[in-house]
């Protein structure tokens, strides 16, 4: 009850203040998500590093890789498919809907081998780059965040006899204090961040949900925004939300062996009609040599990736860095230029265009631009880390309480290796594979030209349907976009039922079944 409670105030809480004072909402969270990034920035690198690095070592001891979560005798609940369609669909497929094409095609135009002037943005000497980050942001650093919290949940529920719950994987700091109000507060922390990280993922899910819809249905209201950049309505969000929560409502209902486990079924064989869609109309051939080529090259990048955060670059700092003949630029002047040759998300060209008069009108102008962009390439290189890869390991975090819990909950009788193994390696094998072959496509298609920047200019949420439109037509394009909608619905519904599943167990102290009241109110009968 605690748990339940506090949790629900802290979120009705944050709810009505985004809601009655979005604006004020808007400023003081970007602040603090601005200055936790800026602080932890280095942290974050360093903890996903180790995360991966020591689930490695543990799957490779002996002794500790062949040990049960479990008795010796204790049976897996799931078969090994049932096993990774649900781990599959909780942990990413919403994820790789949406960011199967957008996530390679963003870092085309933005990674640090770009900012640092290596290669040229969007051309095709960035794909190797590219995938090296994305193969950073959706492998084995990103599921051993989740296995890191899962492993730590199973072996104390299953080895130890404790609730299934985040304070039990606590208790060897802790001890005893996790039995009282200390427990309840991090469990309530849990039930917020799996809620918040939770909301991400179907945000992301319900805009391409309703672009999907759109483009199978041509419906008007679903939309607003020009011609040239619609986007999802306020009243088709709404909607599609009722029917999504709807949905998971009835699915998490049903329990784990069957709403659940059959929606993840579903999910995998849908998720495989769309993967042989692309072998066979898309651009697999290119998809294969990236993959092969990216793979390589994220092993051979992967401990520097690993553990290599950068720092904050002050104006101070680039102001010493200035050549002897502009220290004449007035204060204004040298805090634009710091601005601009710290963009991470700008360009060479960008900044040259927006430097002041006194440097323009310099006889070497070119070369002082470039020289003054290069000073502020470990300006460019932190924020683009922050703004991406350690985004990307804030959010896995926040939603590792539920992706762990939920991987701990279906892996009961699964060896330690097993579930290192099967929970890290075998779904970032999957992921590379969509993203290269779906990602790869899209690529493709524009840097041939048969695209003509279509693909770029649509919003993330439509880059699938937009490289779609690009590769097939007629009768069976309208076949596949409506499966593609069906496939986003039974990810997020999977993903939202998972969730209320994680959040019941929480609040419930463990308990791995619960009654019909507590899966839809929360609350014990």
């Amino acid at each position: 009850v605690p748990i339940a409670v506090s949790s629900k105030v802290l979120m009705s809480a944050l709810v009505l203040w985004a809601l009655i004072w979005p604006g004020n909402a808007n400023t003081i969270l970007s602040a603090w998500n601005g200055s936790i990034l800026n602080t932890f920035n280095t942290f974050y690198v360093i903890a996903v590093g180790l995360f991966a690095f020591f689930l490695f070592a543990l799957a490779i001891i002996p002794s500790a890789g062949r040990r049960k979560l479990g008795g010796v005798d204790t049976l897996p609940e799931f078969s090994n498919f049932s096993w990774f369609s649900m781990m599959f669909g909780a942990g990413l497929g919403v994820g790789l809907m949406v960011f199967a094409t957008a996530e390679p095609l963003g870092l085309l135009g933005s990674n640090p081998v770009i900012l640092d002037g290596t290669v040229a943005a969007n051309s095709a000497d960035a794909v190797e780059s590219a995938y090296r980050y994305t193969f950073l942001h959706y492998g084995f650093h990103a599921w051993a965040i989740y296995v890191v919290t899962g492993l730590s949940l199973a072996y104390y529920a299953y080895t130890r006899d404790m609730p299934l719950t985040i304070r039990s994987a606590l208790t060897p700091l802790f001890g005893a204090s996790t039995n009282g109000a200390l427990g309840n507060i991090v469990d309530a922390i849990a039930v917020i961040a799996t809620i918040l990280g939770v909301s991400v993922t179907i945000g992301f899910g319900v805009s391409q949900f309703v672009e999907g819809i759109y483009a199978v249905t041509a419906m008007e209201w679903l939309m607003m925004g020009t011609a040239d950049a619609p986007k999802p309505s306020t009243v088709g969000l709404v909607a599609a939300l009722i029917v999504i929560m709807g949905m998971s409502i009835l699915s998490a209902v049903s329990g784990v062996g069957r709403g659940i486990k059959y929606l993840s079924n579903l999910n995998l064989v849908l998720s495989l009609i769309l993967l042989g869609t692309f072998i066979f109309f898309g651009s697999f051939a290119f998809a294969m040599s990236t993959f092969v080529q990216g793979l390589a090259d994220y092993l051979i990048h992967f401990a520097s990736m690993s553990f290599t955060a950068y720092g904050p670059q002050s104006l101070a700092d680039f102001s010493a860095s200035l050549p002897a003949t502009l220290e004449s630029l007035s204060a204004d002047d040298v805090a634009s230029v710091y601005s601009g040759a710290t963009n991470a998300w700008g360009s060479l060209d960008s900044f040259s265009a927006s430097l002041p008069a006194s440097i323009t009108a310099l006889e070497n102008g070119d070369a002082v631009a470039a020289s003054l962009y290069e000073a502020g390439t470990q300006g460019r290189q932190f924020g683009w880390q922050k703004g991406w890869s350690t985004f990307y390991w804030a959010w896995w975090i926040a939603f590792s309480p539920f992706v762990g819990l939920f991987l701990a909950r279906i892996s009961k009788g699964r060896t330690i290796r097993e579930f290192i193994l099967g929970c890290v390696i075998a779904p970032a094998i999957v992921c590379f594979l969509w993203m290269t072959i779906l990602g790869g496509t899209a690529i493709d298609l524009e840097l041939s030209n048969v695209a003509n920047g279509q693909i770029f200019a649509a919003s993330n949420t439509a880059k699938l349907f937009v490289t779609l439109e690009q590769m097939i037509s007629g009768g069976f394009l309208t076949g596949i976009t409506i499966m593609c909608v069906v496939l986003v619905l039974t990810f997020l519904v999977t993903s939202a039922d998972s969730g209320i599943l994680v959040i019941n167990t929480i609040m419930s102290g463990g308990q791995q079944e619960t009654a019909l009241s507590t899966a839809l109110f929360g609350v014990s009968s």
